[in-house]
């Protein structure tokens, strides 16, 4: 179970909507305490839901399915446990099949399609253990069948702002992790 330095707001000193975001979360999760940090700065968890969530991964050019896939991939990959829990329900909500998630780290298997492929593709080159990660001419031709150029851009923004919060959230040990997490501690 996570343990943070920071304080942990209790419920009723959040506002009403990390009230609602804290029970939602609970619910799915079995552990809030992103929440429970995240609400001494109450507009910062509002921005990321609203702005990041909302506008870019919600909104945007590409696809919602498209952007499940590559967070599930990010998420397993980084063993992000608390992630996980959530990733995998909001990529099937999305049309990500049970057999893709099964097998969302494998993007040979013949449940993905060549877009499918792509797109886990590119998460790879983005994960926080890739350090030699790069979108070069033959991944940018895999994907521009299927993406424009700025589709591309917003996909590499979103494994981007995910990998990053990825990292944020276990160094500040807001979340569970899996054994394969490569954040561990000293």
């Amino acid at each position: 179970m996570p343990d943070p330095v920071l304080r942990r707001v209790p419920r009723a000193e959040m506002t009403e909507r990390l009230q609602a975001e804290y029970d939602a979360t609970l619910a799915l999760r079995d552990d809030a305490t992103m929440q429970e940090v995240g609400a001494n700065a109450p507009e910062l968890m509002a921005w990321y839901k609203d702005e990041f969530y909302g506008r870019l991964f919600y909104g945007g050019r590409v696809d919602t399915r498209s952007k499940e896939l590559l967070r599930y991939r990010l998420s397993m990959t980084h063993g992000c446990a608390y992630c996980n829990k959530g990733n995998r329900v909001a990529a099937k909500s999305a049309g990500v099949s049970a057999e893709q998630l099964a097998h969302i780290m494998n993007e040979a298997h013949a449940c993905f399609s060549p877009r499918d492929r792509a797109v886990l593709r590119l998460a790879d080159q983005i994960v926080m253990t890739n350090m030699h990660g790069v979108l070069g001419p033959e991944l940018h031709a895999d994907l521009k069948p299927f993406f424009d150029d700025a589709q591309i851009f917003e996909l590499g923004m979103v494994a981007g702002i995910l990998t990053g919060m990825a990292k944020f959230i276990f160094v500040y040990d807001l979340v569970e992790k899996e054994a394969n997490c490569p954040i561990v501690a000293r």
